[in-house]
C-alpha cells in the first residue's frame, strides 16, 4: 500500500473522486489511478510533470486529510491518521487499485472524549474507521 504525500495527488482524488463510504466523522473518497498519458497537465512554463502522480499502479494509495477544524490539537490530528493508516492496512487485500482519502468530516465530542488522545478516543475512532471501511462499496 503506497501513502499520498503530495499536494497534487490529494486534490486529483478530491477533484475527481467520488465518495464510497460515509460515517458520522469520515468520508472515504476513491478515484481511479491514471496512467502517464491522462495526467492533463497543461503546456506552459514551470507546469511540466516529469512522472506520474501515482507511479506505482498496481496496489492501492490511500491519504489521510484531518483538518485543524474538526482536531484542534496536533497530537489528537496525528493520533487519528495513525488509526486511518493502520486500519486501512488491515482491509488493503479488500481495496482496489485505485487511490483512497479518508476525510475527516466532523469534530468528535470534546465532553466525551476530554484528552487529546485518551483510550477510548482511539477506540471510538478505530471502531468507525473499520465500519467505514467494511462499508466501502467497490
Amino acid at each position: 500500500m503506497q501513502r499520498l504525500k503530495t499536494r497534487a495527488q490529494f486534490e486529483a482524488v478530491m477533484a475527481g473522486g467520488a465518495t464510497v463510504s460515509r460515517t458520522e466523522h469520515f468520508a472515504l473518497h476513491r478515484a481511479g489511478l491514471q496512467s502517464p498519458g491522462e495526467q492533463g497537465s497543461s503546456p506552459g512554463p514551470g507546469s511540466q510533470r516529469s512522472q506520474a502522480l501515482f507511479a506505482v499502479q498496481g496496489e492501492p494509495w490511500v491519504g489521510a486529510i484531518v483538518p485543524k477544524r474538526w482536531a484542534r490539537r496536533a497530537v489528537t490530528r496525528n493520533a487519528i491518521k495513525r488509526q486511518i493508516y493502520t486500519v486501512s492496512q488491515d482491509f488493503e487485500a479488500r481495496l482496489p487499485a485505485a487511490v483512497h482519502v479518508v476525510r475527516l468530516r466532523a469534530g468528535f465530542d470534546k465532553a466525551q472524549f476530554r484528552s487529546a488522545t485518551s483510550p477510548q478516543l482511539k477506540q471510538a475512532v478505530r471502531a468507525e474507521l473499520q465500519r467505514l471501511f467494511a462499508e466501502a462499496r467497490p
